[in-house]
Order: C-alpha cells, then structure tokens, then sequence
C-alpha cells in the first residue's frame, strides 16, 4: 500500500499521520470549545469521541493511545501529590481521610440497596456498581493547578480523599471477583494484600529519597532529573500494580515520597508539568473520549434509565458527601463545590470495574453502556464545576492579594548576588531565589567585581556570570548581570549596593585558607564594616534543594534588631519553597517573636523551638545536625543589641566542627539603610 493511501484510509494507521492529528486536537480543540464557554478538559474529550471509532473512525485506540493514555492517568496522580506542600497535607490529611471515607461509604450506602432493587441486579452487581460510584478520577486536577489552587484546603482534602476512595473502591472490587471465581471471601488473600501493601509503603519510602538524594548530588542537568524521576513514578506504578494495587496509587505515593526533592519554583518542576500538560494529559483524555459510545442511548429506553440512574446516584452521593464534610471541617461554598468537582470525575478505575464486570458476567450490557454514558456525564460535570468554582476561588485570592500588594511589595527584596567562580555561581543564585517572596517581580542583580585585568580571573568571573544568570532564566526569574571594576571587591559590592538601593547581598561563604585566616576572612569582614544592609553568605556543598531539615541559631534578643523581619522573612520563603522542617534554636522570648511573626506573615512551614539558654546548649543541639541539613546563623555586628560574647566563639567553632557541613550565615540589617 503506498503512503498516501495509507493516509486516507480510515482509520489512519501511518504512525506520523496519527501523531500530526493528536497534535492538532490538542492545540486547536481547547481554542475552539474555549470560544464555546466549554472546559478544555471536556474539549478534549469530545474530540476523542468525535475522532474515535464510535465518532468519525479517524483513529483507532491503538497501541499509543494504551501507552500514552496510561502514562497520563499516572502523570495525574503523580503531579496532583507532586504539587501539595507537605506543610498543607499534613495539615489536612484527616479532613482528607474524612473525606475519603464519607465519599466512599455514602456511594456504597445508597447505591447498593437502590442497584439491587431498581435495576434487580444480584448482591454481587449491586455491590461492583456502586464502587464504580463510590471511585473516582482527578480527570479535572488541571484546572486547579492552572489556577494555581493546589494548596488551599478544598483541593488537598479531595486529593487526600481520592486515594481513599480509590483504595476502598479496588479492595471492594477485588473482593467481588473473588467472590464470583471461589464462591466466597478470602480473608487470607485481603491481608496478604495489606502486608505487601505495608511493605511497599516502607521500601518505596526508603528507596525512594536515597536514591533521588544520590541522583540529584551527581547530575545537576534538570533533563536528566526529570527522566530519573519519571522512572521512579514507573517503577512505583508497576511496582503497586504487582502486589495487587493499582498503578494510580503507586504513581501518587511516589508523588508524595518524591515531593520534597521538586521545589515549586525549580527547573524540574517546570519540566514535569510542561511535559505533562502538552502531551501525556491530553492524550489520556483523548483516549477517554475514544472509548465512549454516545450511540448506545438511542438503542433503547433500558440503556437510557440505566445511565440516568447510575449518573444521578453518583453525582448525587458526591455532591452529599462534600457537603457533609463541609459541615464537619469548616469550608466555604466555594470550596465545597471544587472538591465536587474534584471527586464527580470517573476515568481509570471505572472504565477498570466495568471492563472487569462485563468479563465476569456480572454487568449487562445495558448497564456496561449505562456505565459509559456516566462517565461521560460525570467528565463534563466534574470540569464544568472545578472551573467555576476555581474561578470563583481564584478571583477571591486575587482581590485579597490586591488589597495587601503595595505594603508587602515595599518590603520585596532588591538583591545583589555577588559571584566570581561558575562552580558555585548556580547554587548561590538559586539559594537567593528560593528565600524571596514568589510573588517578588523585582530583578536580581547578578555582580562580578575585579580589580585587575587578570585575563584568567576575568573569564572565570564573566562565566561565572553566565551560570548565574543562566540559573535565573531557568527559574523565570529576571536577572541583570552586572562586571565592575572597582578598588577592591568589597568595595564594588559595596558600592553597586548603595547605587541599587539593595535590600541584601547574597555571597559565598570565606573558605579559610590558612591557620591564620579567620572564618569570615578580611575581605567579608570589611563588606560587613562598610554597610548596614543585610549580608548573606552561603556555603552549600549539596544542591540546595537536596538539603534536610534546617537549623537557626538565633542570639538572644535579635528580635530587636532592624532586620528582624527581613531574615524570618527569607528563612520562611525558603522553609516553605523547599517544604522543609526548621528548628530555631533561640530563647523561649526570642521564640515567641519569630512565631508571631512568621504567623502574622502567613507563611506555612512545618517549624519547632529548641530552648536555648546559653552557648552550652548550642553545642548540644548542633550535635543533632548531618552533612545532609543546613545549620544557619543569624549573627551580628559588633556593638548591636545580639552581639554576645559567644558570638566571638561562633566562628572557631563552624570552622573547626562544621567545616564540611551547608551553612548559611546571615548578618540582619542594622541601624536602618
């Protein structure tokens, strides 16, 4: 056959005239149906049943669409637990498991006895459909994360009560199958399934971090971490799929295990979602809508009550269970409708429960085609009301944010991040942009200072540079590179500082050189004599966004100083950017400040205070830190109010027990500008 009847036979089988035509959906269906007032989602899923075998036969359900559409369904589940800020989730999680359960049980309740007597089904067909109700498909997450809403309350608790509602909905499908092929319930195969399943939990959660953590130290390039990653996801799916789970709750478990290694803000995360919202996403809801036959409802008056009973009692029992649960956690209106929207949607494990009813005799064929049609409805339901109610939601943030924008903007840092060796360039511009405000549009400024016309320091310094700005643009964040030729080095940081009106300069740590050089060295010791602004200066010997927990050493009284606010600011950002735990290790009135503060501020981060009474203490506290956190110091100057003998101790202590560990040192601003 030649090529061109290959490409106008239907349906298209040339592998390059299938993908152009995929492509082409996915770019124009979303214009079209948006000029429609229609949700991409539901977009795309109409064009599946209009190109599919039940619309106009251009494409059959091949290979690809099995390969791509699984793929999808996973990258789903994985970027819907990749998003959440653990701070959150743990917050939520048992509003989450209230959830779960109450969208579980409701389904089940009422479904069961009204299956078994409207539709005279057996217990056993009663018992299959109504977990096909009680389970249901985050098919409308996009939207949420498009809105940016994946940590308020409403979208978190209804991801946490998808895995529940899954979970139970495939244990209670398992158990009718083996119920229909031994005639009985097997006790003994449910807790074997619950002791691998306990077993996968701890090897996955081990495996997992140590292996990332390894990964991520060797290979800095975010291509390679993003397929490293990938591979993780599979392997959990297959893994899960293996012991008797499904693959979608071994593709989320790796999206929670995983979340602390992908920063909001970073080059991978961008990868992840980039690649998932253009091609596996969509090509998962096309392939949704090929499996649908909207022909089954003219057949006959039995298909249609079936469709419109099973629709109804599932919508029904979703809409019931969000608002009780609103009653017993305390959402809004708003809130309450995206977490229906969130929980209406049925994809995977339905299409799975149908499939698997229809094998084993225990569906008709008007119910299978009754099923079809629900999942349909319930798509179109689920998108419809997850967009208006992100909406809604988004336009309430916004007015708030509005409100509040010109006072928090003037308290935006303008920062200079001084360079000079592109081996650390990246890592000390990236720790600046991790402890801003995301909602910071000021540009960084990027400063490399010479005083000599050395050529070899100039091409080291100008690369320096390029890494820098290289290390912004990937975190879409604006960069100003700026080479000064001035005195000294510190006096051209100094000096670029006072000319941009710089908040703080972020700089490399003094590496000690000899047995008379000090911690800081002269030439840092003279930038902090020759300004009052904040001063940050970070050693990091791991990518910081492989660090663990992090400790802050806090003198006493530094909450009288002018810069109290600007550092709990930037530790809260980066706490909160890099979902890490922060021990303080301060006096308990010192403590009380910083959490009133950090309250105040609204930032979210898991935090604990470790008394701290004098210099004895901080040696027993700093005991507890690996090579694998970071300890950071908020110092002084000489002559401030938390400036203490032992801060004179401070810097022969790190430099002789912390010499390979991450620190971050942070002089406040004082005394004003």
């Amino acid at each position: 056959m030649t090529l061109l009847a290959e490409m106008i036979t239907l349906p298209l089988t040339q592998p390059l005239v299938i993908f152009m035509l995929v492509m082409m959906i996915i770019l124009f269906a979303p214009l079209l149906f948006r000029r429609l007032k229609i949700p991409n989602i539901v977009g795309l899923i109409l064009a599946g049943v209009a190109v599919g075998p039940y619309g106009f036969n251009l494409l059959a359900r091949d290979a690809s669409f099995e390969i791509f559409g699984q793929v999808g369904i996973l990258y789903l589940m994985f970027l819907a637990a990749v998003e959440i800020d653990m701070y959150h989730l743990k917050q939520n999680y048992r509003q989450g498991t209230v959830f779960g359960l109450l969208t579980f049980a409701l389904p089940m309740i009422v479904g069961i006895p009204l299956t078994r007597y409207v539709l005279h089904t057996g217990w056993d067909t009663a018992v299959l459909i109504s977990s096909m109700y009680a389970s249901h498909t985050l098919i409308s997450y996009p939207v949420v994360s498009r809105f940016g809403l994946s940590n308020i309350r409403g979208a978190v608790i209804a991801v946490c009560g998808t895995i529940v509602a899954v979970l139970l909905a495939l244990v209670a499908l398992a158990e009718v199958v083996s119920v229909r092929s031994s005639g009985g319930f097997d006790f003994i195969q449910l807790l074997i399934l619950l002791m691998l399943s306990v077993g996968y939990a701890f090897a996955i959660g081990f495996a997992f971090p140590a292996a990332t953590r390894w990964f991520f130290r060797k290979f800095s390039d975010s291509v390679a971490q993003y397929i490293f990653i990938l591979t993780l996801v599979c392997v959990a799916s297959v893994l899960a799929k293996a012991i008797g789970l499904e693959a979608i709750l071994g593709a989320f478990y790796a999206g929670l295990v995983l979340n602390r290694f992908v920063p909001s803000r970073s080059p991978l995360m961008r990868n992840i979602t980039f690649v998932g919202n253009a091609i596996f996403i969509p090509y998962f809801l096309i392939g949704v809508g090929m499996l649908i036959n909207v022909g089954v409802v003219v057949r006959g008056w039995g298909v249609v009550t079936t469709a419109l009973l099973m629709t109804a009692t599932a919508l029904a029992t979703k809409y019931v269970a969000a608002g009780a649960t609103r009653r017993l956690v305390g959402l809004n209106a708003d809130e309450t409708q995206l977490m229906f929207g969130l929980s209406s949607g049925k994809a995977a494990a339905t299409i799975a429960a149908t499939m698997i009813g229809f094998q084993y005799g225990l569906l008709t064929e008007d119910m299978m085609n009754g099923a079809v049609v629900m999942i349909l409805i319930c798509c179109i339901v689920a998108s419809v009301v997850t967009e208006r109610a992100a909406k809604k939601i988004r336009l309430r943030l916004t007015a708030a944010e509005l409100e509040t924008e010109s006072p928090r903007k003037a308290g935006f840092a303008r920062q200079i991040v001084a360079v000079s060796n592109p081996l650390t360039a990246e890592g000390i511009m990236r720790m600046a942009i991790f402890m801003r405000s995301p909602l910071n549009t000021e540009t960084i400024t990027a400063l490399y200072v010479r005083n000599n016309d050395d050529r070899a320091r100039m091409r080291m310094g100008r690369e320096a540079l390029k890494v820098a700005v290289g290390a912004s643009e990937t975190m879409d964040i604006n960069c100003r590179p700026v080479e000064r030729f001035d005195l000294n080095v510190m006096t051209g940081v100094a000096n670029v500082m006072h000319e941009q009106d710089a908040t703080e300069v972020i700089i490399g740590l003094h590496r000690k050189a000899n047995i008379v050089d000090t911690f800081f060295g002269s030439m840092i010791e003279q930038l902090i004599a020759s300004t009052r602004r904040m001063i940050i200066m970070s050693r990091c010997f791991i990518p910081v966004d492989t660090i663990g927990r992090i400790f802050i050493y806090v003198p006493d009284k530094a909450q009288y100083e002018t810069g109290f606010t600007a550092w709990v600011a930037r530790v809260a950002n980066l706490a909160s950017q890099l979902s890490r735990s922060v021990i303080f290790m301060c006096s308990g009135e010192t403590a009380s400040y910083i959490e009133a503060q950090v309250a105040e501020s609204g930032y979210a981060f898991s935090r604990t205070y470790s008394e701290m009474t004098g210099w004895d203490d901080f040696i027993i506290l700093s005991s507890q830190i690996t090579d694998e956190d970071l300890l950071m110091v908020i110092g002084g100057r000489k002559g401030s109010l938390s400036y203490t003998g032992d801060m004179e101790s401070m810097g022969a202590y790190l430099g002789k027990h912390f010499a390979r560990h991450n620190i971050t040192m942070i002089i406040p601003a004082q005394f004003g500008a």
